[in-house]
């Protein structure tokens, strides 16, 4: 067995009795030990697993890296830096929206959670509800009808 080693954050998405993504080790170790100061293009280029990846692997990739170097050490994100990056990184899906009843509603249960800081699941979860109101997906949908 390769005796492969996971962050706490690994430990939450992998139960003990499920191994975890061992495929590629020092890829994901060198992702951890890289400075965040790092650009995230050449971040996604030292995991190996992905250099031949598709381009949902990297979309997804891109999201954890950037939520991993604005997280705090606990791998935890703040929610005046989650907004933050939702008006920096996440600009198109959200412009326009501010108005709108489901908009405001999912902010202010962003405002409402117990806790200051949000985890990986609910930052994911705060990035498909906002994605799945926006009117760039709707744009995006009436492109492919088109073809």
């Amino acid at each position: 067995m390769g005796g492969c080693m996971h962050s706490a954050q690994d430990r939450t998405i992998h139960s003990e009795e499920e191994p975890g993504p061992c495929a590629a080790p020092t890829s994901t170790l060198a992702c951890r030990k890289m400075p965040k100061s790092i650009s995230i293009p050449k971040q996604l280029a030292s995991i190996k697993a992905l250099q031949e990846g598709s381009d949902l692997e990297k979309a997804i990739a891109t999201v954890a890296l950037i939520f991993r170097n604005s997280s705090d050490p606990d791998g935890k994100l703040e929610k005046a830096t989650a907004k933050n990056l939702l008006q920096t990184q996440f600009r198109n899906f959200t412009a326009e929206q501010e108005t709108k009843p489901n908009y405001q509603e999912i902010l202010s249960e962003l405002d409402e959670h117990t806790e200051n800081k949000l985890d990986f699941e609910d930052f994911m979860i705060l990035l498909l509800s906002i994605t799945v109101m926006s009117d760039l997906l709707q744009n995006i949908w009436s492109i492919n009808i088109m073809k």
